[in-house]
């Protein structure tokens, strides 16, 4: 009666899982089923619900309870079942051959986890019993049926295999014994594929089969003639698609690479595909190109060493190499035409480091044959990178258009990898090859030629020092001569001068030649990000070279802010390049330009700050402290003599500046301006964020200079967060804390703000820290950031860290195991520890008992490791009082495992390995999940 209770739960619970449109119930009964699926009862009920009568949903419940109870719970089942259980299990799949492919499948899983745990000593010769058992004749179950089953039920077992949960040590033995089971599949694949009788679906499901037991390394060449009938079946449509499979999964495997003979015969059947690729490419089928260049791609990556050291057949391997390059080189444009040329990248960089890793003189030989190789390469990505016309362009869709862009950075970054075989030759090459197109009276060639060929330097400049080449100063001649007439080619005008910033730095005689085609692009919205970015690299490169033109540069740029051209990141951009040009002006000078730039702002400021907030003058207020922001972080007036050797000549630096800094003049005029904004803005984070990262830059890039602002900003600061605590105002304090605390002049306002924010803190803490996650993150990294002394000076704080009720911040966490080894030698930190340690003990003992996530389980063991081992006396003590409270920290652990667990810490005072494992084992059994899948993955 129980049981029959028991099935009608089960299936209301299913029905309502499959078929009931309310998402909650769905959730309710999918929890309830998880449960049952581990529970005792399921070995009785999974066989009932897999009776014929059964929809194929109930089915398959009862099938995954059975893998789910073999795989997971393999130590439930006494011995003398599982021969039975290995019985049933045959009969099941016997008799649903027939019937549900997802039940077969489920079945198959089950049976090939019996098998994992029974082998090799329980199950000696396991895959020969079930190809025999599924080859003998009789039942109801045809053949065929019967054939797919087998075949099913081969191809799961190498795929269980990986994913199992079996010990190290059982892996090892089992991995073995499958390998040598490998004697028992191979004949049957191998007549079954080559059987001229066998129906489409069989030889895929052999193929299949192949791909997944060649992942337990089965030797190459015992896997020879499935392989060669693996190309065989290449021409058949519908077993293309499992055949490269199989054939990738098999050459792929890196145990391969030992069978040099075996390689060398399927390279000539890799090249007899060419003339199949081509037919494909002719007639737009992708999918067959694809394949194809999967295969080729796959032999050439993985074992083009191999190869390379097979001197005799260098002509087969150079002919696979230039099948590859014809794969590169695919007709059409990634990714709209074609997908193929991508795959191909990740093997030219192999090739390349394979040859440069040879002895010089086995490495010259080849650098003969595969430089041109190289050469074409170049001029092939080249042609790839091209862009489509204007027409076809605009007909792309912007994720066509994205695809497209990443493309072009793998093929820079391929160009840039190439550079390192071929040198300053790569860069004469493509010189000569853009004067030619340059210096081409008739108009035959396009602009994407032109910008393909630039687009080749700027990959090269990007990442490689260029200082040194000959045809840099001939490239900058050649720039202002191209036609620029389109956005594209006018993008990468710009990168490429970008790019040579650093070069310019060295030759700023050339800087005529291209600052005006960039200060032009400035006025063009559609070229924002190209002129600003490559603005900026100049002034941040070429800065002490730029005060003749400093006046232009102001100039434009104040014109194009004005006019509201860019966007708000490049604008932002844009201040920062003024702030690298300024830097390097007199003081007299920087204080000019200052109030010429930024007077428009303030001003704008002034009355925004008088208007009533609303979320339009909001945007304003954080767009204007957005620019102050990011002019301040790069405005440094410091001079930075650096010595890149011993005899070198030092880096060209701005003469030694005298007065006050210009940033603190400006930011005391605008001072009252900003608290006027803070009286009305204080509550909206973001903009509070706005002010401080103001601040925040400017004590980051000034650091000592900005000493004169100090105790105003830190009167500031507290009165903001005692009005309304915000992380942004504790960010901020921990960068002065950080710069200044050391100081004695600066001493007294620092201390008067760290207590001020750690007493407003505390005070959250008290009343619910986890409204608050991000005022807790941001005061965290600021104790972590204060020095010992510090700390000491100030016990609020310092107490603060062990009375935490968030302690699962990782920050504190840190802190406490830094602070704790030093209570035996600084008495303060002694007495702080011996008041508060109890409690953060409590505290750490509630996190691992379920407060927190099981992630920082190893921070808080490395909390109990170092009191034990600094604090032993105390922590004994401490921890027989916190476990004698009832249910604490767990309902779910009984007194013995507490006390197992206690004297298992106590014990452990130098393997802290030891100590995070007792943890890791302590909270799944306060959790309960000690012994469940949970515990497994963990």
């Amino acid at each position: 009666m129980f049981i029959c209770t028991k099935i009608l739960i089960y299936n209301r619970a299913l029905h309502q899982l499959y078929y009931d449109p309310n998402i909650e119930n769905k959730n309710l009964a999918q929890k309830w089923l998880m449960q049952a699926q581990v529970s005792p009862q399921a070995w009785q009920f999974c066989w009932v619900l897999l009776r014929p009568e059964k929809v194929p949903e109930i089915q398959y419940f009862g099938a995954s309870a059975l893998h789910t109870k073999i795989s997971r719970y393999w130590g439930d089942i006494p011995a003398e079942q599982y021969d039975t259980l290995k019985t049933q299990l045959f009969s099941q799949i016997a008799h649903f051959a027939s019937g549900s492919k997802i039940v077969l499948t489920r079945l198959c899983v089950a049976l090939a986890s019996l098998a994992l745990n029974m082998m090799p000593e329980a199950w000696p010769g396991a895959v020969s019993e079930m190809v025999r058992m599924f080859q003998e004749e009789g039942g109801e179950v045809d053949g065929r049926a019967r054939c797919l089953a087998l075949l099913e039920l081969l191809t799961v077992l190498p795929e269980e295999f990986q994913t199992s949960r079996l010990p190290q040590y059982r892996k090892g033995q089992v991995r073995g014994a499958l390998g040598r089971e490998w004697t028992a599949v191979y004949p049957l694949l191998q007549q079954l594929l080559r059987q001229p009788d066998s129906p489409p679906l069989v030889k895929a499901r052999v193929l299949k089969c192949l791909s997944s037991w060649v992942l337990l390394d089965v030797p190459l060449n015992e896997s020879e003639g499935l392989v060669e009938a693996s190309f065989t079946a290449l021409a058949d449509p519908e077993l293309f698609d499992t055949a490269v499979e199989a054939i990738v999964n098999t050459i792929s495997q890196p145990d391969s690479q030992r069978y040099v003979n075996t390689l060398l015969k399927l390279v000539p059947q890799v090249l007899q595909l060419q003339e199949q690729l081509r037919d494909a490419i002719q007639n737009g089928d992708m999918e067959t190109s694809h394949g194809i260049c999967r295969i080729a791609v796959s032999l050439g990556e993985n074992h083009s060493r191999a190869l390379l050291e097979q001197v005799e057949h260098w002509q087969s391997f150079l002919a696979l190499v230039n099948m590859i390059m014809f794969c590169t080189g695919i007709p059409g444009h990634y990714p709209v035409n074609e997908t193929t040329s991508s795959l191909t990248l990740t093997f030219w960089y192999t090739l390349q480091d394979d040859i440069m890793s040879f002895e010089a003189e086995k490495q010259a030989i080849y650098l003969q044959v595969y430089r041109p190789v190289y050469f074409q390469l170049v001029d092939v990505l080249l042609h790839k990178a091209q862009f489509p016309t204007d027409e076809e362009y605009a007909s792309w869709s912007s994720d066509e258009k994205e695809q497209f862009r990443i493309y072009r950075v793998d093929v820079s970054d391929t160009l840039m990898y190439v550079y390192e075989m071929l040198g300053a030759e790569l860069l004469s090459n493509l010189y000569d090859k853009l004067g030619r197109v340059l210096t081409n009276t008739e108009p035959t060639t396009t602009w994407q030629h032109t910008e393909a060929l630039l687009y080749g330097f700027q990959s090269i400049a990007e990442t490689i020092d260029v200082n040194y080449s000959d045809v840099i100063p001939g490239l900058i001649g050649l720039i202002p001569r191209i036609n620029i007439n389109n956005v594209q080619l006018a993008d990468t005008v710009m990168f490429t001068i970008g790019a040579l910033a650093e070069w310019l730095a060295d030759h700023p005689v050339m800087l005529s030649s291209v600052l005006p085609l960039v200060l032009q692009a400035l006025g063009n919205p559609d070229l924002s990000v190209s002129s600003v970015s490559t603005l900026k690299k100049i002034c941040r490169e070429c800065k002490y070279d730029l005060p003749p033109y400093a006046a232009n540069i102001v100039a434009v740029s104040q014109e194009v802010l004005i006019k509201q051209i860019h966007k708000t990141s490049q604008c932002m951009w844009l201040m920062q390049a003024l702030g690298f040009l300024l830097s390097a002006l007199p003081v007299e000078e920087i204080l000019r330009n200052l109030h010429s730039l930024i007077t428009p702002y303030i001003q704008q400021l002034e009355k925004l700050a008088g208007e009533t907030p609303n979320p339009s003058n909001k945007l304003a207020i954080i767009h204007i402290l957005g620019l102050l922001s990011n002019l301040f972080t790069t405005l440094d007036i410091t001079k930075q003599e650096e010595e890149s050797g011993e005899n070198a000549p030092p880096i060209k630096s701005a003469p030694p500046q005298t007065g006050p800094n210009p940033v603190v003049v400006v930011l005391q005029q605008v001072f009252a301006l900003i608290q006027t904004v803070l009286s009305k803005w204080l509550n909206d984070s973001q903009v509070v964020e706005a002010v401080c990262a103001i601040f925040e830059k400017s004590v980051k890039t000034l650091l000592h200079d900005f000493a004169p602002m100090v105790s105003q900003l830190s009167e500031m600061l507290g009165q903001m967060y005692s009005t309304i605590p915000q992380a942004s105002a504790l960010d901020l304090t921990r960068q002065m804390v950080h710069i200044f605390a050391s100081e004695t002049n600066n001493f007294p306002p620092i201390k008067a703000l760290f207590e001020l924010v750690t007493s407003v803190t505390l005070t959250i803490f008290q009343q619910g820290p986890r409204d608050h996650p991000d005022i807790v993150d941001s005061f965290m990294q600021l104790q972590a950031q204060v020095c010992f002394w510090f700390l000491i000076s100030f016990t609020l704080g310092f107490s603060l860290l062990f009375r935490c009720p968030f302690l699962s911040h990782f920050s504190s966490l840190l802190s406490c195991t830094e602070l704790i080894p030093r209570c035996a030698d600084i008495p303060p930190v002694g007495q702080v520890v011996q008041e508060n340690g109890k409690l953060l003990l409590l505290a750490v003992l509630e996190a691992i008992g379920g407060q927190s996530s099981r992630s920082v389980m190893d921070q808080f063991a490395e909390v109990l490791f170092c009191l034990n081992k600094h604090c032993f006396a105390l922590l004994t003590v401490w921890l027989k009082e916190a476990l004698r409270s009832p249910g604490f920290p767990s309902s779910r652990v009984s007194n013995e495992q507490k006390d197992t667990f206690s004297q298992q810490v106590l014990r452990e005072r130098v393997n802290k390995r030891r100590v995070k494992d007792i943890v890791k084992e302590f909270t799944l059994v306060c959790r309960g999940l000690h012994g469940t899948e949970y515990a497994a993955d963990y």
